[in-house]
């Protein structure tokens, strides 16, 4: 669905992403892993064509702009605005007509109520349901679970496997590894803005133990 060829992306002197190459398919879910710092957000921003960049994206969905819900990790909402008026505004812009939002409220957000007045999980929560109702095909969702309390997180992650078995493409990225790991049918590891690994979800406990290994110090009991 999304095809990456030697994508590299330059602040300046500094290269943010370095001669990346990657296919994300259709009915999958993608899950992308590194320390902060690592090309994580670049890349998705480059994909959803808010970057110039070297290099190619292509898919079979052109524009992809127009098939794809940003989930950002900071969502923009305009000043004085509810809710609802934010999600029909995003159904709007993909000429969605006649969704009955409030019997979609699947979050039970106050939609008509100002977003301004929105907690950050509230607003991460709007921003879910708008992309999702958009009926995207490819979706971005950039520290998804960050701000969710248990329920909405139990409610997400159904969400994305409901969604994948629709067919949709979804990329992720999360520092809650089992939420990866719950999702995803693949992790993508990046470092220093370079593609290190890829990681199918048979593999994914020797993912985690290498994980604790470089992270973990050998004498983290006598800490307590």
């Amino acid at each position: 669905m999304i095809t990456i060829n030697n994508l590299t992306k330059k602040f300046g002197s500094i290269t943010v992403l370095d001669d990346i190459s990657i296919h994300f398919g259709k009915a999958k879910v993608y899950g992308i892993v590194g320390e902060n710092g690592s090309g994580k957000t670049t890349l998705f921003r480059c994909i959803a064509e808010l970057e110039k960049f070297e290099g190619t994206i292509v898919s079979e969905l052109i524009p992809i702009r127009q098939q794809l819900g940003n989930i950002m990790a900071e969502q923009f909402f305009i000043s004085k605005i509810t809710g609802e008026e934010y999600i029909r505004l995003l159904l709007e812009a993909r000429s969605k007509k006649g969704i009955d939002i409030k019997s979609r409220n699947i979050f039970d957000l106050p939609l008509d109520r100002y977003i301004e007045s929105y907690s950050t999980g509230m607003k991460k929560k709007l921003a879910i349901t708008a992309s999702i109702l958009q009926n995207n095909e490819f979706i971005i969702m950039d520290e998804p679970f960050n701000g969710l309390d248990l329920s909405s997180c139990i409610i997400l992650t159904e969400l994305i496997k409901i969604l994948k078995n629709k067919g949709k493409t979804i990329i992720l990225s999360s520092h809650i590894f089992a939420s990866l790991t719950e999702c995803c049918d693949v992790i993508i590891k990046l470092e220093n803005g370079k593609l290190s690994n890829i990681i199918h979800r048979e593999y994914f406990k020797l993912l985690e133990e290498e994980l604790k290994s470089k992270i973990l110090p050998q004498n983290i009991a006598d800490f307590l």
